[in-house]
């Protein structure tokens, strides 16, 4: 099993768009993603109905991202490079 990812006491940042487009690449849906992370529907439910940074109990957010990531998915942030390998998706700056 992977390690568990440890963040900052700013972190974890992650959209909501994020969530959803992470889950869309694994095709699994909200209540598989809230298994995985050991937290409830109704949690993932409202991080996903957020605009923007999702904001929430920071421990609650550590088990969503270390289940994407322990999934196979790899966030990036703004101004971030990317440390994976092979194909991905990436929003372009507007115009």
């Amino acid at each position: 099993m992977l390690a568990p990812v440890t963040f900052p006491w700013h972190f974890p940042m992650i959209s909501s768009a994020q969530m959803r487009a992470a889950r869309a690449l694994l095709g699994i849906d909200q209540r598989e993603l809230a298994r995985l992370a050991g937290v409830s529907l109704p949690t993932v439910q409202r991080m996903e109905a957020s605009n923007g940074v999702v904001r929430g109990v920071v421990g609650t957010l550590t088990k969503v991202v270390n289940a994407l990531e322990a999934a196979g998915i790899e966030l990036i942030g703004n101004d971030q490079a990317s440390q994976g390998r092979g194909r991905g998706v990436r929003l372009k700056d507007s115009p």
